[in-house]
């Protein structure tokens, strides 16, 4: 799919086609994320970082489980 770069103000930016937004599940005010990768730019709804830390959370939360169960009494 070809974008093509728009005067959005003082900045530039790119229109994303209906299509496109339906595909990546993004709404007007959604965030998306730029990933620089070996072959070029990735955009992507993904955020790697909050990822990251779900991993840690949850392995916290198999380790600790009884302790989180005693927490929510």
């Amino acid at each position: 799919m070809k974008l093509k770069i728009t005067s959005i103000g003082s900045s530039s930016g790119i229109i994303l086609p209906k299509e496109l937004l339906a595909r990546l599940r993004l709404e007007k005010g959604d965030e998306l994320y730029a990933l620089e990768t070996p072959d070029g730019i990735r955009l992507t709804a993904f955020d790697p970082e909050l990822a990251a830390q779900m991993e840690v959370a949850e392995a916290i939360m198999r380790e600790d489980r009884q302790v989180l169960h005693k927490l929510a009494q």
